[in-house]
């Protein structure tokens, strides 16, 4: 196999010259890249992987932990990632929840992992480990950064949004369209950002003297069949004696959409719902899906850039500030008339 010191010689330059040929990076003239390139067919030269690790004392990999692979929210930030470090000439290495042990051992098996396959840094997203869990985790690998959390351990190396004021947000749409009899799917309470997004849409109901019976709150795990088995149950209740459902994530509003429409109920003539995460799939729902936008791509995206200058030197600007929004589509209408007064 060809090496680099062939090509040089064939090519009849100094090593240095062919090796920023090859690479791309630093001054070559015209005349000696075209021999360089020349040399390379001819010897149908392949750059060694190895040879550059030696060289530069790293494999150029970041890994990111993700508890799974599929799905609506996992999958962009994935696809953000790599993209962020194919454009700096570096690679991914990705490790999901799986093998022995429960989901917090699996998270802390997958980041060890990372780190033992010479990743030089790793972005982690997981609801079960703990804020002790993640500063045992920051002491021991310092090039480890979180996404879609906050941690008192090492605030600056954690990128999320307000998923509080996101809950906020959400319960100003439902109160700004006159609903006051609003029934909730929540997510796993277990999560963190369930929490505080539940949390804060409460808090702003309470602020308008407006309250969520038990009767109405059904928790389910993020997931499509989670949200539609939420949503048969508010049904089987009774037929719904509130106007709308918030649903703490759009999968699970795009399932409850669905198990409705299979009751006979209309959204939004009958029944108005809002989701929370404005996924790729919430345009297209029918009727299209009302939500609050939280841009974890984005977070994730300035959380790699983080990396990419801690541990590369490079110079990538990095912004920290991830605000949610609502958006309004087709599924959030006005409330009917006779529901916008709280019943005692």
């Amino acid at each position: 196999m060809a090496t680099i010191k062939d090509v040089a010689r064939l090519a009849g330059v100094g090593l240095g010259t062919a090796s920023r040929a090859i690479s791309g990076r630093g001054p070559v003239s015209g005349k000696a890249l075209a021999k360089v390139n020349e040399a390379v067919a001819a010897l149908q030269f392949r750059p060694s992987n190895v040879a550059r690790a030696l060289a530069s004392k790293t494999l150029g990999m970041i890994g990111i932990y993700v508890p799974d692979f599929s799905g609506t929210f996992y999958g962009p930030i994935l696809q953000t990632v790599d993209r962020e470090l194919r454009a700096v000439d570096r690679h991914m290495v990705a490790a999901n929840g799986c093998g022995h042990g429960d989901a917090r051992q699996q998270a802390l098996d997958g980041i060890r992992f990372l780190y033992e396959r010479e990743c030089d840094g790793v972005l982690a997203l997981s609801n079960e480990l703990t804020d002790a869990d993640f500063a045992t985790l920051f002491e021991r690998y310092p090039t480890l950064v979180v996404v879609n959390r906050s941690t008192p351990a090492r605030p600056e190396r954690c990128f999320t949004t307000d998923h509080e004021l996101g809950g906020r947000l959400a319960a100003r749409a439902l109160l700004q369209k006159g609903h006051r009899e609003i029934a909730i799917i929540g997510g796993l309470r277990s999560a963190p950002d369930n929490e505080q997004r539940i949390a804060g849409f409460l808090d702003e109901l309470a602020r308008s003297k407006v309250r969520v019976p038990q009767r109405r709150r059904v928790d389910a795990d993020f997931s499509f069949e989670g949200g539609y088995a939420a949503a048969e149950k508010l049904v089987a209740r009774a037929r719904p004696d509130y106007s709308a459902l918030f649903c703490a994530n759009d999968v699970m509003a795009m399932a409850a959409i669905s198990c409705l429409g299979k009751r006979g109920i209309a959204v939004p003539g009958q029944l108005s719902v809002l989701g929370f995460d404005d996924s790729e799939l919430s345009r297209y729902t029918a009727p299209a899906l009302t939500t609050v936008s939280i841009p974890i791509v984005d977070a994730a995206a300035n959380a790699c850039r983080f990396l990419l200058n801690r541990c590369y030197g490079l110079a990538v600007p990095v912004v920290r500030d991830f605000a949610p929004a609502v958006v309004w589509r087709d599924s959030l209408g006005t409330a009917p008339q006779g529901t916008a007064s709280p019943r005692r």
